[in-house]
């Protein structure tokens, strides 16, 4: 139809990126430039960019009637992310470029006044979804190696729109964006190494049960025992992400204006928000949903210090995501999902002093005090956690220079890569992530470990919900030891990590 071109684009909705249709229809009247399909304020000014930057790039702008719509016409659509496709539209319709070379492409990127492309974010996604629709992909050239992830999609990277408008005409192709391989950093590389934690057994196992299960993990204990740097070395004994979990992992920070390290993508995410962020700032939120600090998490490790310090609304919007993996963000004009599959990591003193039940006895807070802090973190929450562990204090012997330094994290790590692939081949997920039909299945015990079992339940006064997860820690214990049932070592050794409970354990 004269005057009338069609351009393919898409949008940013949570991680997803739906398409979207950029209709530019051009008539004769006094020229103005309309744009409909609920833009946002951001897409409403590119008119201005695009103008200037279809002058700058020695086209002409059409003196008509034009009117932009964005379809489909329900979805909001922000950002510069349009400038690019809106720009070819308008020389399509004004018979300027050749219309049917732009219904194999998909366009994305913002304009300067100059016609630079500019970098947006959210191109990962949209490279994803690209790739389902069969097209090539257009990006700023800031954004090709980002794009350049995603395998099999053929994705073409320009500095200007006159490069893009040399590439619709025919005259000269764009280049291939192409990632480089050359700078990737290994997964292990610049990741502290647990053989820096002398002593602390206990937890250094409770650590290797965490990694191998995908378990939730507590550590109670008075200052400078350790907790934190415990904590930081459970990436350490993770396994490289597989690339599927690392492309959702970087379609998160792809949305999130974070931007990616191209040579980093590989490694799973440590995220540790100091404990005065807001319930946005750990869950998402805002006009426009970005992801927060628990889909930043996502397939890696969410550390939380000094537990109690947290406000307790805040810390209650974990308590769906550690169930269903997910978040969902909803606001009057929108509503976005985000994945939040992460592990948790807490750590948290045993009361305001933090030396409480510590050997030297310096603890000078009430039972009241102490009760009081701890009663900060709910009982639902705790329950949540599947391992908790109390880290004492270590002796200053231990931590002599000449002391043997503990098991290196490339020995754990073999460990519980040949443990979670047990996990993969029985079930199919870790055992962490067992549903209730799947603990039943393969968390099954013998008679008077069953009796064992319900006698420590009623003993503990703990929850079903803790009942199952006690059931899967055991699995993942049993499979660290290699054994096809669990045995009655491996859910007393389950047990135990359920029998610290801060919020009932007595002061000094």
């Amino acid at each position: 139809m004269a005057g009338l071109a069609i351009v393919h684009g898409r949008a940013r909705a949570g991680v997803r990126a739906p398409e979207v249709t950029v209709e530019v229809y051009m008539s004769g009247g006094l020229p103005r430039m309309s744009m409909v399909g609920l833009p946002q304020a951001a897409v409403r000014e590119s008119k201005d960019r695009v103008r200037a930057a279809i002058r700058c790039a020695q086209f002409e702008f059409p003196p008509r009637v034009t009117t932009v719509n964005l379809a489909p016409a329900d979805l909001p659509k922000g950002g510069g992310r349009f400038d690019l496709p809106i720009a070819l539209g308008i020389l399509a319709a004004s018979d300027q470029l050749p219309r049917t070379a732009l219904a194999g492409h998909e366009f994305i990127g913002e304009l300067g006044l100059t016609g630079e492309l500019r970098a947006v974010d959210g191109v990962l996604p949209a490279a994803l979804a690209c790739g389902e629709a069969g097209r090539v992909l257009v990006v700023p050239a800031a954004n090709g190696a980002e794009a350049a992830l995603v395998r099999g999609v053929d994705v073409r990277v320009a500095r200007t729109l006159s490069e893009v408008c040399a590439h619709v005409a025919g005259q000269r192709p764009l280049p291939k964006a192409v990632a480089d391989t050359t700078a990737v950093v290994p997964a292990p590389a610049g990741i502290p190494d647990l053989a820096d934690v002398r002593g602390q057994l206990r937890a250094r196992r409770a650590l290797e049960i965490a990694a191998a299960g995908g378990h939730h993990l507590l550590l109670s204990g008075s200052p400078g025992c350790g907790k934190t740097l415990l904590a930081s070395r459970l990436p350490g004994i993770l396994p490289e992400a597989s690339e599927a979990e690392a492309l959702e992992t970087a379609a998160i920070a792809s949305v999130s204006g974070r931007g990616i390290d191209p040579a980093r993508w590989r490694q799973r995410p440590f995220r540790a928000p100091h404990h005065t962020a807001s319930a946005i700032a750990l869950a998402g939120g805002g006009g426009e949903p970005r992801p927060g600090e628990i889909s930043l998490a996502h397939h890696g490790v969410l550390f939380l210090d000094e537990l109690p310090e947290w406000s307790r609304h805040v810390l209650e919007v974990l308590r769906e995501p550690l169930e269903s993996g997910t978040v969902t963000v909803s606001r009057a004009a929108r509503q976005a999902e985000f994945p939040a599959r992460f592990q948790l990591v807490a750590a948290m003193n045993p009361c305001p002093c933090g030396w409480a039940g510590d050997a030297s006895g310096r603890c000078q807070c009430g039972v009241d005090a102490v009760q009081r802090y701890r009663m900060r973190v709910s009982g639902p929450l705790l329950d949540r956690i599947d391992l908790h562990v109390d880290v004492p204090r270590m002796a200053p012997a231990e931590l002599r220079p000449d002391a043997p330094p503990g098991e290196a994290s490339t020995v754990v790590r073999a460990r519980v890569e040949a443990a979670r692939n047990l996990q993969i081949d029985r079930a199919g997920v870790l055992n962490a992530h067992l549903d209730q039909a799947g603990t039943a299945a393969h968390c099954r015990l013998p008679a008077n470990d069953q009796a064992l079992l319900e006698r420590a339940i009623d003993s503990l006064q703990l929850s079903a919900r803790a009942m199952h997860r006690i059931l899967r820690v055991a699995r993942t214990i049993a499979d660290l030891a290699g054994r096809e049932a669990i045995g009655s070592a491996h859910l007393a050794e389950a047990l135990g990590y359920r029998g610290f409970d801060p919020r009932v354990q007595g002061a000094a």
